[in-house]
């Protein structure tokens, strides 16, 4: 699989009609990955996907799965989720026994390994294990539900990991998720964000491929000005 270069927009399935579930997943064929919200009603206050769920979306997406992992004990059941085939595989490091040894068996089973923060969560946590992960996912709102504001008080930890992995000469991915807009998402791309995750600024736009394009072209804009 050839993976997409940034910065990449992966349209959150979360603001899509799941009645409908197969065309809403043709309707984001120009995004570079599904993002698709697991949550477990215990490590956030929500229910979404189960692994039968993501089996069948898996089966039917266009571009590759970009799975955000909001549940108890990862370490037991983040791996399954690789093995359903998703490119990508993210849980929490606030709920994690041992992110470390999760993160290589996810790579072990062929998925790129990611960890997300909270926003309260300090990105220091993570700098000596930066290399652990093809992706770090800084939530730009508390884990949960869809439709928060952006919260712009997390820039300074993303900027900050920016520089670290930088500075460790590491290509891991900066992922953001929550609020993003075309309004927001320059302030992200500016932070050193290069991989975006949106739900309603995709899904509620009249024309969806119209609105990747926009948001790809913003971040790149502000990313070169950076």
């Amino acid at each position: 699989m050839t993976l997409p270069t940034a910065p990449r927009i992966n349209p959150s399935i979360l603001a899509a009609d799941f009645a409908n579930m197969q065309a809403e997943l043709g309707r984001i064929a120009s995004a570079d990955f599904a993002h698709v919200d697991v949550m477990d009603n215990h490590f956030v206050p929500n229910l979404t996907f189960g692994p039968q769920m993501v089996e069948r979306i898996q089966a039917t997406s266009p571009i590759p799965l970009d799975v955000h992992l909001m549940i108890t004990d990862p370490d037991r059941w983040a791996p399954g989720y690789a093995e359903l085939g998703a490119a990508s595989v993210t849980f929490h490091l606030e709920a994690a026994a041992d992110p470390v040894a999760l993160a290589r068996r996810l790579r072990g089973r062929g998925a790129r390994a990611g960890v997300a923060i909270k926003p309260g969560t300090a990105g220091e946590a993570l700098y000596d294990i930066i290399d652990e992960f093809d992706q770090i996912l800084v939530m730009t709102v508390e884990p949960g539900f869809g439709g928060q504001g952006f919260m712009p008080e997390t820039m300074p930890k993303l900027r900050a990991l920016h520089d670290e992995a930088r500075r460790r000469g590491s290509d891991v991915w900066l992922q953001v998720d929550g609020g993003i807009s075309s309004d927001t998402i320059a302030q992200a791309a500016a932070a050193g964000a290069d991989t975006f995750v949106a739900g309603s600024a995709v899904y509620g736009a009249a024309d969806i491929e119209a609105a990747v394009i926009g948001l790809r072209e913003r971040a790149r804009a502000a990313s070169l000005e950076s």
